[in-house]
């Protein structure tokens, strides 16, 4: 079932309960940003899981995909090898650009900070670090982890793809990669550094900061 709703930013919010499969969502977003960009249809932000799969980005190399064990997708979007999965959320994000001050550096620094926000909500210090992508925190040994990861597309000036975050995965699923092509560091997650905080409160939290993101990157008027 998928529940929607449109916030006073004109923005749609839509949330998948049943995992759903990667081309399916691709599809959509193709679609979505395609009316986006148009101007027939509002933007939308989608949170939704999916089952065990690989995503390659535009500079994957295949020498990262270490074990296929779950099926393999070619994204569309930036990066390098990502791991998706139950217990992951992830956020695909259609946004206007062309009316939200047409920066694409800032898009994905502000959708950074969103994310570093809402998981300091929940109790989790995270942040940027210089010269990797993603979303970095320290694990409870104290080495650097990554616990959530960053990659978009922009088509027309229209947002595809946007961020996931590790709320409780099954963490040795990511070892059949070299996730985002970073092998010296782990990855970890909400529940592994013991915040036990369902998918619902994750979206709530994360809601609850989209006002300050969508303003930070411009009103989007229509």
């Amino acid at each position: 079932m998928d529940h929607s709703e449109t916030t006073q930013d004109t923005v749609e919010w839509r949330r998948s309960d049943a995992p759903v499969p990667y081309p399916e969502a691709l599809a959509d977003m193709e679609e979505r940003a395609a009316a986006v960009a148009a101007g027939n249809a509002p933007e939308r932000i989608w949170l939704l899981e999916h089952p065990p799969l690989y995503t390659a980005g535009t500079s994957a190399d295949v020498a990262e995909l270490l074990d296929p064990r779950f099926p393999v997708y070619d994204a569309g979007r930036g990066g390098r090898y990502t791991y998706h999965g139950p217990g992951q959320r992830v956020g695909y994000l259609t946004l206007d650009l062309g009316k939200r001050g047409k920066d694409i550096r800032n898009f994905v620094h502000n959708l950074e900070g969103w994310v570093i926000d809402t998981l300091g909500d929940l109790g989790v210090e995270a942040r940027r670090a210089e010269g990797r992508i993603g979303i970095w925190t320290d694990d409870r040994d104290g080495h650097e982890a990554k616990i959530g990861a960053i990659g978009v597309r922009v088509r027309k000036w229209v947002t595809i793809h946007g961020f996931s975050v590790n709320v409780d995965p099954d963490l040795s699923h990511f070892s059949g990669i070299v996730p985002c092509g970073i092998a010296e560091f782990p990855v970890t997650s909400l529940a592994a550094l013991g915040r036990h905080v369902p998918l619902s409160d994750f979206d709530s939290a994360l809601q609850a900061r989209s006002g300050a993101f969508l303003a930070r990157l411009g009103r989007c008027g229509r």
